[in-house]
């Protein structure tokens, strides 16, 4: 079997964004694994706020294509008000189900403070609408600013090690048939 294409999506727009630094880690974990690896930073695409009514852009175009062609694709958010960034949304508003359907999809949410699960669970949502397959495993970093050091480097190696996780089960299960077996296909 080929080696999987994995791209992960930074839904965070600040520079020293620490929901790029947990993509990049798990990135490096899917690299490790086999994959071809690509982070699809959306500070390098011009993406107007979503019309139907309005032609696509290139960029999005571009976006589109990348999420399209990967056989895996990681979500990484920061938390803003108990959900996603207006970014990611905004980048996943031009996506559908050419883009997601039966994809194995990995969540990962990043916080300022503690709490991250509904913003996990939202992604999932959207996932599930696009029809693509979320991965159980999912990453929520609390108290961002403590847990990597000055190098970009995890402190607790029990977090690197959930991060790194995610991307290796992206690399694992990117192509997971995920049609449930029925008796009509066990004949």
């Amino acid at each position: 079997m080929d080696s999987p294409r994995v791209v992960a999506v930074c839904g965070s727009l600040r520079d020293g964004s620490y929901t790029r630094l947990g993509l990049e880690h798990a990135l490096a974990a899917a690299r490790a694994a086999g994959a071809s690896t690509e982070l699809l930073d959306l500070r390098e695409y011009d993406l107007p706020v979503y019309d139907p009514d309005t032609e696509t852009t290139a960029d999005a175009e571009r976006l589109m294509h990348e999420i399209r062609e990967a056989d895996a694709v990681l979500l990484g958010t920061p938390v803003y008000h108990g959900t996603f960034s207006a970014a990611l949304k905004n980048a996943l508003d031009y996506c559908g189900f050419d883009e997601f359907e039966d994809t194995t999809t990995g969540l990962l949410a990043v916080a300022g403070g503690g709490t991250f699960g509904p913003t996990l669970e939202h992604l999932r949502a959207v996932v599930r609408a696009v029809h693509g397959w979320t991965l159980p495993h999912q990453v929520g970093i609390r108290n961002a600013s403590d847990q990597f050091d000055a190098d970009g480097e995890f402190v607790d190696e029990a977090l690197e090690e959930r991060v790194r996780k995610l991307g290796r089960q992206a690399v694992e299960y990117a192509f997971i048939d995920p049609e449930p077996i029925t008796e009509h296909t066990v004949q």
